[in-house]
């Protein structure tokens, strides 16, 4: 019995590295990062056949889609659009392997990035469009009744996601505050949903604006500053002389408005943000004198909601800047996959990786822009587009 315990397998079983379904399924748990792929398919001609398969690089994407690298961002300012590599090499994307140049020619506006996919809007045409900057594939909509922003005075923002189930699928959500400058308390929050996979929008959902006491500015969505998910619902900041947040529930198909934690009489909208929290609830970032606030969001057995300040961070000591004389200007943008706020000052732009508190200084300029993060799954090596392929990023350390 002994021997036939400690005896070798027969020769007919093949070794796991040996099977091509068992390292595939080894291999699709590389690190997403841009040059893990490119890396891989160097070790020798099998492996590379195995990684550049189409059915392997969309299961690696679909695998890893929910903790994205942050490649970069787009950003835009007052006469331009481009995008800004954040990662270190070798794992940088080139500059222009996400130019959205071919856009350029009509007026429109950028209004977030998420899942790989870009959402932006063309307000004289009435359209949205999403864009896969990866594949280069480009979806227009035209936009549901209701949103006519060319006769009716409409603030619009919006979101694109992919449907959790359907990860070939995807749905944009629109949300719009409507004025009555004769009636301002007759003001109305509406969205509605549009699906790739039925093709169409659904039903307007609309609420009434709650009256704001001293509400001597018009109700408009904080364009700067992307929605963020958290759970099946989706959040945007409402900034005025008291602010408030819209939330749109995309499993109820509801919406609400209600306060943000902390007394913005007189704020700015680039002194906060709403975002994740550390165990992936609702979370809010104040900026207050040299330090960064980071709320959170509590909901007790009776369904109630209130605010938690969880901890304070010293951007001062963590910038290293004489913030006495160099203050923040604001947040500029907020990863919400990778919990990283960007602060504008005086001295440039830096990212802080909210977790960690590591920070990184990406660009010098102090001018007026807004960084909209781009997190999605990059798998080099396919060179799709006509763009940087893996052999480029390696030799780019």
């Amino acid at each position: 019995m002994t021997a036939s315990l400690c005896s070798r397998p027969s020769s007919s079983a093949a070794p796991p590295l040996d099977v091509d379904d068992l390292l595939s399924e080894i291999l699709l748990r590389l690190a997403p990062q841009p040059s893990s792929l490119p890396r891989a398919s160097l070790v020798c001609s099998r492996w590379r056949r195995l990684l550049s398969d189409r059915g392997f690089l969309r299961r690696f994407r679909l695998h890893h889609r929910r903790s994205p690298p942050l490649l970069g961002c787009f950003v835009t300012t007052f006469d331009d659009l481009y995008f800004e590599p954040t990662m270190e090499p070798p794992d940088r994307v080139p500059r222009d392997r996400f130019s959205l140049e071919s856009l350029r020619g009509g007026t429109f506006l950028l209004l977030e990035c998420r899942h790989g996919l870009v959402l932006i809007l063309y307000r004289s045409q009435l359209q949205v469009l999403v864009l896969d900057p990866i594949s280069g594939s480009q979806h227009r909509i035209a936009l549901p009744p209701g949103f006519d922003t060319v006769k009716v005075r409409i603030h619009i923002h919006g979101a694109v996601l992919h449907a959790a189930a359907h990860a070939q699928h995807f749905q944009v959500v629109l949300v719009g505050v409507k004025e009555n400058d004769l009636q301002p308390h007759l003001a109305r929050v509406f969205a509605c949903v549009y699906s790739s996979e039925t093709g169409g929008w659904g039903d307007l959902i609309s609420i009434p604006l709650p009256p704001v006491p001293l509400q001597g500015v018009p109700a408009m969505i904080y364009m700067a500053i992307p929605s963020v998910l958290v759970g099946d619902s989706l959040y945007w900041l409402l900034p005025g002389i008291f602010f408030q947040m819209i939330e749109f529930d995309l499993e109820k198909q509801s919406l609400a408005v209600t306060g943000v934690p902390v007394d913005m009489y007189g704020g700015t909208s680039y002194q906060c943000s709403l975002m994740r929290a550390d165990d992936g609830g609702l979370g809010f970032i104040f900026l207050s004198n040299w330090s960064a606030q980071l709320w959170k969001r509590k909901t007790d057995c009776d369904g109630a909601a209130s605010w938690e300040l969880r901890r304070t961070v010293e951007l001062d000591k963590l910038l290293s800047l004489n913030l006495h004389r160099e203050k923040v200007s604001g947040i500029v943008g907020f990863a919400e996959e990778n919990n990283v706020v960007f602060l504008s000052t005086p001295l440039g732009v830096f990212m802080i990786q909210l977790d960690s508190l590591q920070s990184k200084k990406i660009s010098e300029t102090n001018s007026f822009c807004v960084y909209h993060p781009f997190e999605s799954v990059y798998t080099a090596d396919t060179g799709i587009g006509g763009g940087c392929n893996g052999a480029e990023l390696l030799h780019s350390t």
